[in-house]
């Protein structure tokens, strides 16, 4: 869904795909990170990681409240069995596709 939706907005150029911290890692030249994870803590749950100085989370919880579960300002949790809300996803995953290009305007 990260490599659709930056397919899918043309101010995005290139994404590159690596692991940090051995998770799957995803990152648009003028965006912020985005890192995908399953945890053995958690084994029901897996989580779409944000960089937790950004305004992302916090900006997501305002505009979609209940449809995420989040972890602090840090991750969008999903239980193994939900499903996910695409439209509102790949919103939040564009906004950090194109977070240092937005992020003046979007988030003041």
């Amino acid at each position: 869904m990260i490599v659709e939706t930056a397919t899918e907005n043309d101010t995005i150029e290139e994404i590159e795909e690596t692991l940090k911290w051995g998770e799957p890692s995803y990152l648009a030249k003028k965006g912020s990170t985005i890192r995908i994870d399953w945890k053995p803590q958690n084994p029901t749950q897996y989580a779409m990681y944000f960089k937790c100085t950004s305004k992302l989370v916090i900006t997501f919880k305002e505009v979609y409240g209940a449809v995420f579960q989040y972890e602090k300002n840090r991750a969008i949790v999903f239980d193994l069995n939900d499903k996910v809300p695409k439209k509102e996803l790949k919103e939040c995953i564009e906004l950090a596709l194109t977070y240092h290009s937005i992020k003046q305007t979007a988030f003041g």
